[in-house]
């Protein structure tokens, strides 16, 4: 019995318009700073009219990378809330999927923009086995106080009472042909707004290693220390973190290289240094693995894997010759692939925008015990 198990991040799937980018520029869009646009009802308009038409190519992308990852349970993040997810899957996944993730899940997080995870899911697999939810729970509310987490790194930028998770890590207690699995699902602390220090990816990892120390904890309760090896479950999403990158050097008129690096340090060294939780993409070539394109001109590029399906010891065992596969077709032109990678890009997709989000689908078939 196989479970097909995906996670993405959709990159605001929206049901608001902002337009605090008329009095604020930092936060305008760029296509909107080329005209001199001096009146705020003018404004509002035209950044509607900016966004309606972005947003219908670029969620017909989202929904083709969603497709071919044809997975039973899909983890997502960056949702605005469920009238949102609702819309898009009626409007857009249906018509490439069919009537097929008609249950989804999703609860109201900590983000200060308003963005959650969520989850979706089929009625049964792929190979016909029912799909049951037990029970689903948030997480959000834990504090630092809660579960002892606090330390002088966290003082710096936090409070003892504050939230430890900056979305949430929503749990779900599933059945899958009537076994057991369990889901826990999470998008960590982004790689930016860091306090006095000129590393934001280093200055933001307390608040990211908090988080995982967090989820940990909770799944350490769930089963008991004794019997975590042996429980099936996953943790998915987008954390916001890597061990390893792949840094790129050149430009197009020059020719592009490509290095293995590894981090020296990383939050999900916490979950994975003593195989609490295993990540099978080190099973792909090491310049292979990576989920998301970065960069801040020529001298700042790099691909990295952000999107993780992370199993426990005894799924990952038991599915020791399977391999994630990673959805690239949704990637805008201007993403650099190493020799050997291309892919043929979705219809319509552009070279910075439209595509189906900066992240790439992760999705693993899965044999349950």
């Amino acid at each position: 019995m196989s479970l097909r198990l995906a996670t993405f991040n959709i990159e605001n799937l929206m049901t608001r318009f902002d337009f605090t980018g008329f009095r604020n520029q930092t936060r305008r869009d760029r296509a909107m700073q080329l005209f001199d646009v001096r009146d705020e009802a003018t404004y509002n308009a035209l950044e509607s009219a900016r966004m309606l038409a972005s947003t219908d190519d670029t969620r017909q992308l989202s929904a083709l990378a969603i497709a071919d990852a044809d997975a039973d349970i899909l983890c997502l993040q960056e949702v605005d809330n469920m009238a949102a997810l609702q819309a898009f899957e009626y409007g857009y996944l249906y018509r490439m999927v069919g009537n097929g993730y008609r249950h989804k899940y999703l609860v109201e997080g900590n983000d200060s923009r308003g963005i959650d995870v969520a989850v979706v899911m089929r009625d049964e697999t792929l190979d016909g086995e029912k799909i049951e939810l037990v029970d689903v729970r948030s997480h959000a509310a834990l504090t630092y106080r809660n579960l002892d987490l606090f330390n002088d790194e966290l003082a710096l930028t936090n409070a003892i009472d504050d939230k430890i998770f900056k979305r949430d890590c929503l749990e779900l207690e599933l059945k899958i042909g009537g076994k057991p699995f369990s889901l826990f699902v999470t998008h960590l602390k982004s790689m930016s707004n860091a306090r006095e220090s000129t590393d934001a990816r280093l200055g933001t990892m307390p608040i990211r290693e908090a988080e995982v120390r967090a989820i940990r904890r909770i799944i350490e309760n769930r089963f008991g220390l004794d019997q975590v090896r042996h429980r099936d479950f996953a943790i998915c999403g987008d954390m916001n973190d890597y061990q390893e990158r792949v840094v790129i050097a050149g430009n197009r008129r020059t020719g592009y290289s490509f290095t293995p690096v590894t981090e020296e340090r990383s939050a999900l060294d916490l979950l994975t240094m003593d195989g609490f939780a295993i990540n099978p993409m080190q099973r792909r070539d090491v310049m292979d693995r990576w989920t998301l394109y970065h960069s801040r001109g020529p001298q700042e590029q790099h691909l990295c894997q952000l999107d993780y399906i992370l199993l426990s010891q005894g799924l990952a065992e038991r599915n020791a010759a399977r391999v994630p596969e990673i959805i690239r077709g949704g990637q805008p032109y201007r993403t650099v692939f190493p020799p050997g990678q291309e892919v043929e890009r979705y219809p319509r997709t552009g070279w910075d925008r439209p595509k189906a989000s900066d992240h790439c689908p992760v999705v693993m078939t899965l044999d349950l015990g």
